[in-house]
């Protein structure tokens, strides 16, 4: 009986991989144990690996192949890469044994009769049978082919890809990582094509890439075919889902970021084979290219196929998985599901907390893959030959970065490109050697020139920002599985969205304080009454600012909304299920003035910090419509987004009269203490706080201590007069006092009290002090986590 060389995808499993590649043998997996219901996998089939060493063998090209891989010196670039050229010419060029052609064109006949056609569109795709397991990824190191349709295009698509085991970079790789050349065989699938040149496409992660946290789903999309977003093209769309809550029946985009997709891949002309790239429309670039529906299937989608893997390995199996819209249809199919290799061993590495010391110019700013910082001179590099110029150490800055590169990029100091998302080729590969990578800054290769000395930061959130300089900056590195269990609560103080996830690593009790003014400033920068009534704004560049802002939303006021609504609910999902005490807007006048069209509605005050801030503006005609919006952010978050472990908290509450006001301002708004277990929280930040503890206790669920302001209200000092700072002291005895009245009166009336003032960060004996009056939790900047832990920990 002949040997079977042609393997239909529904009689594979991942278990063959050693006869059809990681690809293929995870094809089959889908097909066989998931597929069904919401899993839709297009059918193909895989050419073994058996069949590529019969293609070597019949062809006689053992000493053309491995005989001259042996001989290869990988360190001779130039040579090495010629040779390279020679081996896979001589693989493309020999004829499939008889056998294997005639099993594949038999193969290929019955796919295109499944789907109805005469020779149906494929793509052909290199399974090498090394590929996609959790210790590497193998990304872009062999070749694929879209949209062939006729037979004996299908049977030079298959040696071509045979030929693309052996391509310099995966010579190189393969010897990298402890690969003998001859154990690695190549497989080939042939799986049918996903219209998505007429839809979309894209990957999805089943953790935060950036992070390794792993309680969210992160999809990446873009118009056409994916080959766009793998190899950086374009800049996509992203999208976080947060799994606890998704599993609960919620619809939990916990964030959504909009892309350029300048670009996308199509089919060509009729009658050719291959694909053809085009400018996207200005309208179509302005729109997301998935609905929330669509996202939240193809989130469900993943965590079933993670779900499947996990079980099957019998550990956390992390998952990358490639998707695609049939724009025909609209019909959602997964292409592709390989473990993720960064994250995804059992145990997640400890943390590296960056910080940088100073700031400097911003040259040029993208999307930060990786939470490091790198530091060198910048090598722009257009094409491959500009490669054999670059320095170990430099910054790498290119428009797109190709698998052929990889050699080049590991010895770079970071990475800079113009295009691409966390989930192209740079980034993939960046993040596998830990090095900083700033994608999609659109025109980095112009705004830095080689011998350039700058800092590229991936430090501070999503955002990534290549500065001007060589800047000072700190590391450090910490186990959470070593940090000892303290006697009192500590929580942390997150005012940036975009550290969340990586904060949330942190065994902390919760977030303790999360300033909205901070989320207001940095993710919409406008002020909300401008939103609402732009006809008072006269400042014709801060119209069309705005304008050009909420552009894709339905409304101004939905922008405000849904930016606020994601940047809390980011925090929310990255500490779920423990507390965070989400703190409404606290801006004194000045600062509310400075944010886009802000003037036009904001008095002039002396002395803005005792001025019109925190509760005094909720209730008030001037601010009141703005409150209501920053309302209907955390009411989308709690009872939308599934996210009832956020807790509100009023500031600067100055009366029990105010209290009132506030709460009832926020019941019209649809946020009712103890509706859907909501709680309310008040800062204590004024002695009057402290003094009526007992019956601002009647009126809320719990206290926060705001040392800062107290002290200044106590002592009668302006917190930020320099002349005045050696009299500042949080640890004076009547700030103290205040303290221990607020503890004692909040406990007898059952109400917890925690204290997010800077002063436990920066003074453990004070936090030692809080810790004997019985206080219920300790709020500190990430920076002091560590080590207030292990103070409290004595």
């Amino acid at each position: 009986m002949e040997p079977k060389y042609v393997i239909d995808f529904k009689e594979i499993e991942l278990s063959d991989i050693p006869r059809v590649g990681g690809k293929n043998a995870s094809l089959g997996e889908l097909i066989r144990h998931v597929s069904g219901g919401n899993v839709r996998v297009p059918g193909g089939f895989a050419i073994t690996a058996d069949a590529f060493r019969l293609h070597i063998r019949e062809n006689d090209l053992e000493g053309a192949v491995y005989g001259a891989l042996e001989r290869l010196d990988l360190r001779d670039v130039t040579t090495s890469a010629r040779e390279a050229t020679k081996i896979r010419e001589a693989v493309r060029a020999a004829p499939l044994p008889r056998a294997v052609e005639a099993q594949i064109l038999a193969a290929y006949a019955k796919l295109s009769g499944e789907y109805g056609k005469t020779e149906t569109d494929v793509a052909v795709r290199s399974s090498a049978t090394a590929e996609d397991l959790p210790e590497a990824s193998f990304a872009g190191q062999h070749e694929s082919y879209l949209n062939v349709h006729r037979a004996q295009q299908v049977l030079l698509a298959v040696r071509d890809c045979m030929a693309s085991l052996f391509t310099h970079r995966a010579i190189i790789y393969r010897a990298e990582r402890g690969y003998s050349h001859r154990s690695v065989a190549l497989s080939v699938g042939v799986q049918k094509m996903v219209r998505s040149d007429l839809g979309s496409a894209g990957v999805i992660f089943t953790l935060d890439t950036e992070t390794g946290f792993r309680d969210v789903v992160v999809i990446s999309a873009a118009y056409g075919l994916g080959e766009s977003v793998v190899k950086g093209r374009v800049n996509p769309d992203e999208y976080w889902v947060h799994k606890p809550t998704l599993a609960r029946g919620f619809r939990s985009v916990v964030r959504r970021e909009l892309g350029e997709k300048a670009v996308k891949l199509v089919y060509s002309d009729a009658g050719s084979d291959a694909t053809r790239e085009e400018r996207v429309p200005a309208a179509e670039r302005k729109r997301f290219a998935l609905t929330d529906d669509e996202v939240l299937e193809l989130s469900r989608t993943a965590v079933r196929i993670e779900q499947h893997y996990s079980e099957r390995a019998g550990q956390p199996t992390p998952m990358d998985v490639e998707w695609a819209k049939d724009g025909l249809s609209g019909v959602l199919y997964i292409v592709q599901a390989r473990p993720e290799t960064v994250f995804g061993s059992a145990k997640l590495p400890p943390l590296s907390l960056y910080r940088l010391r100073g700031k400097g110019k911003v040259l040029a700013r993208g999307k930060s893959v990786g939470a490091s910082i790198g530091k060198g001179k910048v090598r722009v590099v257009h094409t491959l030959a500009e490669l054999s110029s670059f320095q170990d150490g430099e910054i790498l800055v290119a428009g797109a970065t190709d698998p052929d590169w990889e050699p080049v990029l590991k010895r770079a100091a970071a990475v800079v490109t113009d295009h691409g998302g966390r989930t192209c080729h740079a980034a993939i590969v960046s993040r596998e050697h830990g090095i900083p990578c700033v994608v999609g800054t659109g025109d980095g290769t112009k705004r830095l020139s080689s011998g350039d000395v700058v800092t590229v930061s991936c430090a501070e959130g999503t955002d990534g920002r290549v500065y001007e300089g060589l800047l000072e900056f700190d590391r450090e590195d910490v186990d959470p599985a070593t940090l000892p269990t303290p006697k009192v609560p500590v929580m942390l103080n997150v005012g940036n969205p975009e550290d969340a996830f990586l904060l949330g690593r942190l065994p902390s009790a919760g977030v303790g304080l999360v300033r909205l003014e901070f989320v207001i400033s940095s993710w919409i920068g406008v002020h909300p009454m401008a939103l609402l009534h732009r006809e008072f704004v006269s400042d014709k560049a801060a119209v069309a600012e705005i304008a050009k802002r909420t552009e894709s939303y339905s409304s101004p006021s939905e922008f405000f909304v849904d930016r606020l609504s994601t940047g809390i609910a980011q925090i929310g999902a990255a500490f779920y299920p423990r507390p965070v005490i989400v703190r409404f807007s606290d801006f004194k006048t000045n600062e509310y003035a400075s944010l886009l069209g802000g003037a036009a509605f904001e008095p002039k005050e002396e002395n803005p910090m005792i001025g019109f801030r925190g509760a005094s503006r909720y209730y008030d005609p001037r601010y009141r419509e703005a409150f209501a919006l920053e309302c209907a952010a955390l009411r989308r978050v709690r009872n939308e987004m599934g996210l009832e472990n956020v807790v509100a908290m009023i500031p600067f509450c100055r009366t029990l009269g105010e209290a009132r006001s506030v709460l009832s301002e926020m019941e019209k708004s649809g946020l009712k203490r103890g509706d859907n277990g909501l709680e309310v929280y008040v800062m204590c930040e004024i002695p009057n706080n402290a003094i009526q503890a007992s019956e601002f206790a009647d009126l809320f669920d719990g206290f926060s201590i705001g040392s800062n302001d107290l002290t200044q209200l106590t002592l009668g000092v302006d917190r930020d007069s320099e002349l005045l700072a050696h009299v500042f002291d949080e640890e004076d005895p009547g700030v103290k006092r205040l303290i221990e009245m607020v503890i004692r009166a909040a406990h007898e009336k059952g109400r917890k009290v925690g204290i997010c003032g800077q002063a436990p960060s920066d003074r453990p004996e004070f936090a030692a002090f809080l810790a004997r009056k019985g206080i219920d939790s300790v709020s500190v900047t990430p920076d002091a986590f560590a080590r207030v832990v292990t103070i409290l920990a004595k």
